[in-house]
């Protein structure tokens, strides 16, 4: 396969005005309006150019969120630092920054909406010879 096997993902809300709010205020960053098909949608910034996948927030009349049989992590300098946003923003710590050993630092976190996702980062030594 040459490509990176994930395209896109979808964050289900119900609250997305809160769920956006949350968002934007732990990651800081602005979501952009997408014209969907079907309910509301705001996507995450994405360069075309860049390594990694983007996806949306998403609220469609009747379908939960929560459930958490997926879980995304959003790439981080130091995951520690967009944790500290998390409980001012309305959401939780589930999992304070741990070492996942080479493979960097992860925190694990629920937002507004009750979905579970990830903050990785690797250590300033790895992201200095990245390519990201």
């Amino acid at each position: 396969m040459p490509h990176n096997p994930i395209r896109w993902f979808e964050i289900h809300v119900q609250d997305m005005d809160r769920a956006k709010k949350f968002y934007e205020s732990v990651l800081q960053l602005k979501l952009e309006k997408l014209n969907a098909p079907a309910g509301e949608m705001w996507a995450f910034p994405m360069q075309k150019e860049q390594y990694g996948a983007t996806g949306s927030l998403v609220r469609i009349d009747g379908v939960a969120s929560g459930g958490n049989s997926v879980l995304i992590y959003f790439a981080c300098d130091d995951c520690a630092i967009e944790a500290a946003r998390v409980s001012e923003a309305g959401g939780r710590i589930e999992q304070d920054k741990m070492s996942i050993n080479e493979y960097g630092f992860i925190v694990l976190a629920v937002d507004t909406e009750g979905n579970t996702f990830g903050l990785h980062s690797m250590p300033a030594d790895a992201q200095a010879g990245a390519a990201c």
